[in-house]
């Protein structure tokens, strides 16, 4: 069978993901454009008869300076429509927000800093505590992984699976597991909670939080006028979600990464170097391990083994 190289593979690879992107741009554009033109053309009819209205009570150009100043506000997240629960954009649990999604690498962008020192903070706080961050995840994962692979291991075990079997088996069960807890029971929260947004916004914000793109379009309690307090609280509540709720979608990525389909895939655009001692050592090992694990010998398979040997040694 005609084997392709390892180049001639990663260039089919790279040529693929090109090809996605094309497509995810083409549909995008094909969905997105007629709506944004519309909003466009909206908003300049109301700006016009704005300036039909009350163009004589204001100097030229004042209400284009006007307009662009807030939209460089909005930017940094600084907003004065009335909403007073967020009058302090960098409040405790804001700040708080905010340096979650430094280090989760979500980045809403409803909130930047406006200082220079505050920029070269962050540059700093994120060159040190994303690889922290990484480590710490590291370190949850090789604890919670074995814990959550339990049950699929009982389950495998009673039912005689197949070891891909099995893992296909454990892989679907996480990944349910943690759509319908991290993502579908939250967006049945926060549509009940803020009614003036859709079903699909809220699963739309549930999985960019934790997908970490972040578009930060949709942000839950932002323009509601909640009180203070409530608004805090919601804050506290929203940095809950993100760490557990990254760590769990970590946790069910890692385990469709160990899924046998997904390893030949892999190899498959690897280069096929040949094996070396150092990798026959690691296999080796792997193999001890695995016999290592195996369940002790019943009394039927050591009488069994026993009557071999007997009748090895009678020839």
């Amino acid at each position: 069978m005609w084997a392709l190289r390892p180049w001639t593979r990663y260039t089919l690879l790279v040529i693929a993901h090109m090809l996605a992107m094309g497509l995810g741009a083409a549909v995008l554009q094909a969905l997105e454009s007629p709506p944004a033109l519309q909003f466009q053309m909206k908003l300049k009819a109301e700006l016009a008869a704005f300036q039909a209205e009350f163009g004589a009570c204001l100097p030229h150009g004042a209400l284009e300076e006007l307009l662009g100043m807030a939209l460089r506000a909005q930017g940094h997240g600084v907003s004065t429509l009335g909403n007073h629960s967020e009058a302090s954009n960098w409040d405790l649990p804001s700040a708080l927000l905010f340096t979650v999604s430094i280090l989760t690498t979500t980045g809403y962008g409803h909130m930047a800093p406006l200082s220079a020192g505050g920029k070269a903070f962050c540059v700093v706080y994120a060159v040190l505590g994303l690889p922290a961050s990484l480590a710490l995840v590291a370190a949850l994962r090789h604890c919670l992984l074995p814990v959550l692979s339990r049950p699929g291991a009982w389950i495998a075990s009673r039912w005689q699976l197949a070891p891909s079997q099995a893992a296909l088996l454990q892989a679907t069960g996480l990944g349910l597991l943690v759509a319908g807890t991290f993502v579908l029971l939250p967006a049945l929260v926060l549509w009940g909670l803020q009614r003036d947004h859709s079903l699909l916004e809220a699963i739309y914000f549930c999985f960019g939080s934790l997908s970490t793109i972040g578009l930060g379009d949709l942000l839950p309690g932002s323009g509601q006028n909640l009180h203070p307090v409530i608004y805090q609280l919601g804050q506290f509540a929203l940095l809950g979600y993100l760490l557990l709720g990254l760590l769990a979608m970590l946790l069910a990525v890692e385990t469709f990464t160990k899924l046998p389909q997904v390893c030949a895939m892999v190899k498959f655009f690897g280069a096929s170097t040949p094996v070396t001692a150092e990798d026959q050592d690691g296999i080796v090992s792997q193999d001890e391990l695995a016999l290592n694990n195996l369940p002790p010998a019943t009394p039927a398979s050591k009488q069994a083994l026993a009557c071999r040997q007997a009748s090895d040694d009678c020839k």
